[in-house]
């Protein structure tokens, strides 16, 4: 009894390390089956490659040119014209703010103006015929002091000819500063004019170039500060990603480097050529703020997310082309030509660019791989 439990026991630990063993065998052993009718459109073969071992540095895709919209005077928005996304050309009206109280300040400098001018055409007049009163009371005085030399005037009457003279010389020096003054109120209130103007133009915010709207800050109602941003225009000059790159890597590149950039969203794999590296260390993070161009492409909007891949060391990989790689729910599989016979073989990638795959597990270089099937 004890010998048939002992057999009994021993049979069970054997089956049990025999499926431990088939379980956990090297994963690159693991094939599916095999397939003797299968013929492929066309092979390629794996390679090994000795590509840059790289760190992800993460940053955030941002407009190459952005053009930030402000006010240039206080005022209450009254209308937004645009949205996020809409096409503009420069010129477009985009913010309409509150008129009203330029409005009035240009109808005040327009009344100051028109009384400025009345003041004028008054001192003018008033000069001309002090003028005229100067030459008068000049000619008399003219005459009073000849009679006077030949006896024929009292003192009494030369005293008061001189003193009509001096009036009538007074009059006319004050008309004459009147007409100054009626000149400058039409200089100031002609600036005014013009201030009141440019202020009432201020009120209509356009598109100084042409873009896109990328963001619009402001809703009507809202108040308006000279300096305080109420839309964002991106113009036409592509998009760069800034990213954060640690200290110990900021020597391994340069301005002009070309690095790759991974856009995980659109799943873009793109050449990005370094543009800009701030010189200066973040002390909370210790990195430094790397600004590098990609290409424009579609589906990049700014803010997305983004890494710049930033080389560390050397590694050899395998790769294979994207399109060899077969998909069975959440497995991989190749069409793997082995002694003659085609195999379905299982193995693990990750994306290395937009049409090759790193290859994982599996897979040894120098392996022919089916792709698709000849009808």
């Amino acid at each position: 009894m004890s010998s048939h439990i002992n057999n009994t026991t021993c049979n069970l630990i054997a089956k049990t390390v025999l499926s431990a063993l088939l379980v956990f065998a090297p994963y690159p052993c693991r094939t599916a089956d095999a397939d003797a009718g299968y013929q492929p459109q066309k092979t390629v073969e794996t390679k090994e490659q000795t590509v840059a071992q790289t760190y992800p540095a993460v940053g955030t895709v941002r407009p190459k040119s952005e053009t930030s919209i402000s006010a240039q005077i206080s005022a209450q928005i009254t209308d937004v014209h645009v949205k996020a996304g809409q096409i503009v050309t420069s010129g477009t009206l985009l913010i309409t703010l509150d008129s009203r109280q330029a409005a009035a300040r240009l109808e005040s400098a327009k009344e100051a103006l028109r009384g400025a001018k009345a003041s004028r055409d008054k001192a003018l007049q008033a000069i001309k015929a002090a003028e005229a009163s100067y030459t008068n009371a000049k000619q008399h005085f003219a005459r009073i002091k000849s009679f006077y030399a030949s006896g024929a005037a009292t003192q009494q009457e030369l005293e008061n000819a001189q003193a009509g003279l001096l009036k009538a010389r007074a009059a006319l020096s004050m008309s004459r500063e009147s007409l100054v003054e009626a000149e400058a109120g039409i200089q100031q209130a002609t600036e005014t004019i013009t201030e009141a103007t440019v202020h009432r133009g201020f009120s209509k915010i356009i598109a100084p170039v042409d873009g896109e709207i990328i963001r619009v800050l402001v809703e009507p109602g809202d108040l308006a500060l000279p300096g305080k941003p109420l839309a964002a225009v991106r113009t036409k000059g592509g998009y760069r990603v800034e990213a954060h790159v640690r200290e110990g890597l900021i020597n391994t590149i340069k301005t002009g480097s070309q690095l790759q950039a991974v856009i995980p969203t659109p799943g873009l794999f793109l050449n990005a050529v370094v543009e800009e590296i701030i010189p200066y260390a973040d002390p909370k993070t210790r990195t430094f703020l790397v600004k590098a161009a990609i290409p424009a492409k579609e589906g990049i909007y700014s803010g997305m997310y983004a890494k710049l891949m930033v080389p560390e060391a050397h590694r050899t990989i395998i790769t294979l082309d994207k399109e060899a790689v077969i998909h069975a729910g959440q497995l991989e599989l190749a069409m793997v030509k082995t002694n003659g016979t085609w195999q379905r073989r299982y193995i693990t990638t990750i994306p290395l660019d937009n049409t090759r795959v790193e290859v994982l597990s599996g897979l040894s270089a120098n392996e022919t791989i089916g792709i698709g099937e000849a009808r």
